[in-house]
């Protein structure tokens, strides 16, 4: 017969199932803030077929966190450092020398261009040198040579002003800030378009407003969704006719409201509505669309669209495509000048 419990086992299985319960109660809620708190996982991609990670911790795509240049590519020019009496142990020194002649807030840069030697045993005595020089038109670089026989790495410095390329639309002009230190080999392909007699096949294809998901700085709601729509638009930067060869992944910050970026390894690219934090450092960032023309982004994110699904993603495709053709943006001193 079982024994029956007296007061003494009474308070101690009381307290034992007490324990129990307050274990299981707090399991339950870390479980919960775990779930809310926990990163999204990056499901919301602009093609899920194609990822691009970099885990690195950047900075801000203005420029200041970046120095990097274009391996195999010797550009030319006058110069304002010469090389022979100018070492440095690493392109990233040598990029930092010519920032720093570029660091006022108006007026043209001393130095737009620095080219470096730095494979020891092919550049022999010319190990280290870093020249910096100035472009007479730092849109159309002067290009000696490039190629796997060239020993220089090469790169370009946009100042206050500078490097602002117009992608030109129907409904209004997005003037986008280039960011050649952080993406070079995505700004050079750019700058390509530029000598291109037509963009035909540039277009936007794709768009996706804030919704009621992000505010009108690009901040997200709190306990909101991050898409469907997901606050973009999406084109691709190819004329037709042309050979694409895939740019490199290349500098990855998180996304932010203007930001300009390849999807994968490009010719398709995305103008961002919204911060997308959610998507984690996944895309290259080659530019950053000027604040005052986001209503022009806005504006195409507004158009008719029709419901399309790719690689498993609900999208919003234009009705009818935004045809739009890079363009050079005169400056202050080229729109003085009489005749231009």
């Amino acid at each position: 017969m079982p024994r029956r419990l007296n007061d003494g086992d009474r308070g101690r299985f009381t307290s034992t199932a007490l324990l129990f319960i307050g274990l299981i109660s707090c399991l339950i809620v870390y479980a919960v803030f775990f779930n809310i708190l926990r990163p999204r996982p990056q499901d919301h991609t602009l093609d899920s077929a194609v990822r691009f990670t970099d885990s690195r911790d950047h900075a801000r795509v203005d420029g200041g966190g970046c120095c990097g240049g274009v391996a195999n590519l010797e550009l030319w020019g006058p110069a304002v450092k010469w090389g022979t009496d100018f070492k440095f142990d690493s392109p990233g020194e040598c990029c930092k020398a010519c920032k720093a002649m570029c660091s006022g807030n108006d007026g043209p840069c001393l130095c737009d261009t620095w080219v470096f030697c730095g494979n020891k045993e092919a550049c022999g005595p010319k190990f280290g040198e870093c020249w910096l020089k100035k472009q007479k038109d730092v849109l159309v670089p002067d290009r000696q040579e490039g190629g796997q026989k060239v020993m220089w790495t090469s790169g370009l410095i946009f100042g206050q002003g500078q490097g602002i390329v117009g992608f030109e639309t129907e409904h209004g002009v997005l003037h986008v800030k280039l960011h050649p230190e952080c993406a070079p080999h995505s700004v050079y392909y750019i700058l390509s378009l530029l000598t291109q007699r037509h963009c035909a096949g540039c277009q936007f294809h794709r768009a996706e407003n804030r919704g009621s998901y992000w505010d009108s700085e690009g901040y997200h709601i709190n306990n909101a969704p991050y898409g469907p729509p997901y606050a973009m638009i999406q084109g691709i930067l190819q004329p037709e006719g042309n050979i694409f060869t895939p740019i490199p992944t290349e500098h990855c910050p998180t996304i932010t409201r203007g930001s300009v970026a390849w999807v994968g390894s490009g010719p398709e690219f995305f103008i961002s509505l919204a911060n997308h934090h959610e998507w984690k450092q996944s895309y290259t960032v080659f530019g950053s669309v000027l604040p005052e023309d986001m209503d022009v982004a806005e504006r195409i994110a507004g158009l008719p669209t029709i419901a399309d699904v790719w690689n498993s993603v609900n999208v919003s495709v234009l009705e009818t495509p935004v045809s739009l053709t890079v363009r050079r943006m005169k400056s202050g001193q080229e729109q003085a000048e009489p005749g231009s």
